[in-house]
This record gives C-alpha cells, structure tokens and sequence, in this order.
C-alpha cells in the first residue's frame, strides 16, 4: 500500500466514541458540501474527497477550521484505502454541461467509482450510500415515477453517459449487496437547487436565477410544458441522511418535491421573486430532455418519516440570495 495511504488510514482510524468516522466523495460538490455541514453539526468526523472538476474549494472554506473535517484531492477512478464507518458516494458530474464536457470521464466515475467505494465498504465493513438520480427513469412513460418503474432510457445518446452510468452503478450496488453482503443504500435524487449551486452549470434554476438577476433574457427550451419537481437543498440532505441511518433498508428511494411545476412557471416565479424585467424567449428543446419528472415518495414517507419541509418560494428566495450576493463579489461571473 502506498505510503500516503498507510498514513491516511492511521489518520482516519476511528478516534471519537460518540461520533462515526464519515467519507464523503464529491464532498466540495453543491450536494457534498451541505452533506459534509450536516454531519460535522451531529458530532461526526468528516473525511470530504473530491478532485474538483465540478466541485470547490470555496463550498468548504467554513468548515476547514473543523478539527473533525479533513480534505483529500483525489478521484474516485483510482482506489480508495481509509478507515470509516459510512461512505456517501456523490462523485459524479450531475449538470448536461458538465458530464457532456467528458463522457467518458462521466460513465467511469459513475461506475470505477461505485466499483472502489464498494470495494472500501466491503474491505471495512462501512455502510455505503450511492447517490443515484431521477435519471435513471430516462424519459418516463410511466407519471409520477415510483421505484418500481425501470425507466426509459437512450443508451446512445448525448445524455446516456450520465444516465447508463447511475444505472450501472445502481447494479453494482446490489450485486455487492447480494454478493458480497456489503451493507448498501441506494437513493434516487431528484431536481434539487439551492446555495452553492454553480452559477454557471447550466441547470434551469441557476440558469433562470443568474438571467433574471443580469436582467437578460430567461432562455426556455421547447415550449416551457416540460415539468420538474424542485426539492431544495436542506431537504434533499435530511432524506440523504435519513436514508444512510434507517436500518433494515437499502432502498432504492426516490428523495425529491412531489410539487411539480412547468419550466415555463418556474422562470415567471423566479422573474417574480427577483423583482427582474427579464423576458422569457424560446429555443429548440434539447436531445432527450424528458418531458415529465415527478417522484412518487410513498416510499420515503413510509420508511424514513421523510417528506420536503421547504415551499418552492421559500427555497427560491433563499436561492435567489445568494446568487445576487455572488454575482455582486464575482463579476466574472456575471460576464463583466
């Protein structure tokens, strides 16, 4: 074993009774870093790994000072070796520009990634939690999307390396499980927006937020009839977390806001709350866009007491803050 790993492990061997020794991939990510937040605030130690493609450093500058937080520059294509309880697995490009930037690169990470996580859980005896996504229900024939359903997915399209990868590794998942009795949890993330996310990720709430916000013109794809369900960030972690620690469950669960809305009435709102003159203009609808996205979460309610606390107008109030305190300190940003 190479020696930065032999000295990680003592390191990370766990030194605290009441607390668990946590890692988290991806954990400078928009998800991760409000994930490595909430398990620094229930006492545990907080190993966050992430090679910073998509994540960064500025998501996790308060909790440097952590004494139980620690950061490692690694990716997760290459083999893990520390000592923990628990492993989240979030690493994985979650944004069209983004995981179409390297498709490739994507479909890996989705799927070395799982194979080493997995592999440290079996090694350790850690529970590990995959965060899969909606999109594994591809384009749904099938509303609202209840686990049950399979999905309906393009395996050659421009969207298939993010989409087969969280399939893939939902399978890994299970045959470690079934294999190997690694103890697994498997939830399924739907749209989730909030702080921290990148101003310029190219998902529709950032997009509408950050154009409303400039006073440009608000961009929707195809007629705006296409729906999403919006769960905000506090929510999704609670559910994330919830599902890591409910015993005799590995899921799969759909975590998500079953309240769902048109893209065209998420940028009025957005328009609305940001007190902006923007005008919504039209433009062709993206290769594979699903038409409908809404979770069925039966199974979240019966199994981890868990249903979204925050209205869409609240979670965009909040977002819509933040993104104009970002704009203001970073210009670039803005493209000035």
């Amino acid at each position: 074993m190479p020696l930065q790993c032999i000295l990680l492990n003592k390191i990370h061997k766990k030194d605290t009774v009441l607390g668990k020794s946590i890692l988290v991939t991806g954990g400078a990510g928009f998800l991760g870093s409000h994930l490595c937040e909430k398990l620094l605030k229930e006492g545990n130690d907080v190993l966050c790994l992430d090679n910073f493609f998509t994540g960064s450093k500025s998501n996790i500058l308060h909790l440097i000072s952590n004494p139980r937080f620690e950061v490692i520059r690694h990716d997760v294509t290459h083999p893990l070796f520390f000592e923990v309880d628990q492993i989240y697995n979030l690493a994985c490009p979650a944004s069209p520009i983004h995981y179409q930037y390297n498709p490739v690169k994507t479909t890996k990470t989705s799927v070395m990634g799982a194979i080493h996580c997995l592999g440290l859980a079996k090694r350790v005896k850690a529970r590990v939690l995959q965060a899969s996504t909606s999109e594994i229900y591809g384009d749904p024939t099938v509303h609202p999307q209840p686990e049950s359903y399979w999905g309906n997915v393009n395996t050659t399209g421009i969207r298939s390396c993010y989409d087969e990868g969280k399939r893939v590794a939902e399978t890994l998942f299970f045959d470690y499980h079934r294999q190997n009795n690694v103890d697994i949890r498997v939830m399924r993330i739907f749209n989730t927006y909030g702080p921290r996310m990148h101003p310029q990720d190219g998902r529709v709430v950032s997009n509408f937020i950050v154009q409303a916000l400039l006073g440009k013109d608000i961009t929707i794809y195809g007629a705006g009839n296409q729906t999403r369900s919006f769960c905000y960030v506090d929510d999704l972690i609670e559910g994330m977390y919830r599902c890591m620690n409910r015993d005799n469950f590995i899921g799969p669960v759909n975590i998500g806001n079953p309240s769902e809305f048109t893209i065209r009435e998420l940028a009025e709102k957005i328009v609305v709350l940001s007190n902006s003159s923007s005008k919504l203009v039209y433009k062709d609808l993206p290769q594979d866009d699903p038409k409908q996205r809404q979770p069925d979460i039966t199974l979240a309610r019966e199994k981890l007491d868990w249903t979204p606390q925050v209205s869409l107008e609240d979670g965009l109030y909040k977002t819509i803050a933040y993104f104009d305190t970002l704009l203001r300190e970073k210009p670039e940003y803005a493209g000035e």
